[in-house]
C-alpha cells in the first residue's frame, strides 16, 4: 500500500514534475513551521486550504503569508464559503490538514490560487504530509494543479 507521500510523488510525476519531497523529523505543517524548517520566507510556503462553496469542497492554494478574503472566494466561486472541518478535508482530498498538496487528491477540486504566489521564483508546498515538502515554480503549480490564479488574499 502507498503512503500519502507516494501518492504526490505519483501524483507529480503523473502531470511530469519530477521534484525531491524532503521529509523532516520535524513538522512543517503551518506556513510558519515549514518556513523555519526550509529556511525561507513564509510567503513562499504554498498553504492548502479546503473552504466549501456551498456544499462542494474546493481548493485555495494561499502564500503562507496571507489570510484568506472568504467574501472575495464567495464572489469568485458564486456561493456562500466556509472552512472545511478536518473530515471534510480528508474526505475531500485524501489528506490530513497540514500535508494537503496541490495535487492527488481523492477526487477532482476546483482549484483557486492567490496570485500573490506568482511574484516568487520557488514556492514550497506539502506533498501528502505534515512532515513533508516539495520546491515548485509558481508556473508548474498552476499547471499541475490546473488552478485558477485570483485575488484572494485579505487586505488592510
Amino acid at each position: 500500500m502507498s503512503t500519502p507521500v507516494d501518492r504526490v510523488r505519483q501524483a507529480l510525476a503523473a502531470r511530469g514534475l519530477t521534484v525531491e519531497i524532503t521529509e523532516f523529523d520535524q513538522s512543517t505543517a503551518t506556513s510558519q513551521q515549514a518556513a523555519d524548517t526550509l529556511g525561507v520566507s513564509v510567503a513562499t510556503i504554498v498553504k492548502s486550504l479546503v473552504f466549501l462553496a456551498g456544499e462542494q469542497p474546493i481548493l485555495v492554494l494561499a502564500s503562507g503569508a496571507n489570510r484568506v478574503d472568504t467574501e472575495k472566494l464567495s464572489r469568485i466561486t458564486g456561493s456562500k464559503v466556509r472552512r472545511a472541518d478536518a473530515d471534510r478535508v480528508k474526505a475531500a482530498t485524501g489528506f490530513v490538514i497540514g500535508g494537503v498538496p496541490p495535487v492527488g487528491h481523492a477526487g477532482p477540486l476546483a482549484t483557486y490560487i492567490d496570485r500573490d504566489l506568482m511574484a516568487y521564483d520557488l514556492l514550497w508546498a506539502a506533498a501528502g504530509s505534515p512532515y513533508a515538502v516539495f520546491p515548485v515554480t509558481p508556473q508548474d503549480l498552476v499547471r499541475i494543479s490546473g488552478g485558477m490564479v485570483v485575488d484572494l488574499a485579505q487586505r488592510a
